[in-house]
């Protein structure tokens, strides 16, 4: 696996984890911690951007938070889910997916092998 598919899985994993403080911080303490997670999340976020299209490591970035904080919601906070959210959800999932195979498609400059 390429190291900047890392960095996105990390930006993912750690915007859950801010998204969660939000819900759960009580302190200045966990809003001091809050905030130092998200400087290192969007550390990861730039060093995918390196990398990888920033398009598509923004869209997989959004979609991660949105299903996983939709998710959260439902597991962790007792929040409801319905067909609506099951179908955006699906739909959100199914745009990254596309988005990443729009990528792998060769332009139409490429394909006529101008640089």
């Amino acid at each position: 696996m390429n190291k900047a598919w890392i960095y996105v899985i990390l930006t993912c994993l750690f915007e859950l984890f801010w998204v969660y403080g939000f819900n759960v911080a009580s302190t200045w303490w966990h809003w001091g911690l809050i905030v130092t997670i998200i400087l290192i999340d969007f550390h990861f976020l730039a060093k995918a951007c390196e990398s990888l299209p920033t398009g598509t490591v923004y869209a997989i970035f959004a979609a991660a938070g949105t299903v996983g904080t939709a998710l959260m919601d439902v597991y962790l906070f007792n929040g409801a889910l319905n067909l609506a959210k099951v179908f955006f959800i699906g739909l959100l999932v199914l745009g990254v997916i596309t988005l990443k195979l729009a990528d792998n498609q060769p332009t139409e400059n490429e394909e006529k092998g101008v640089a």
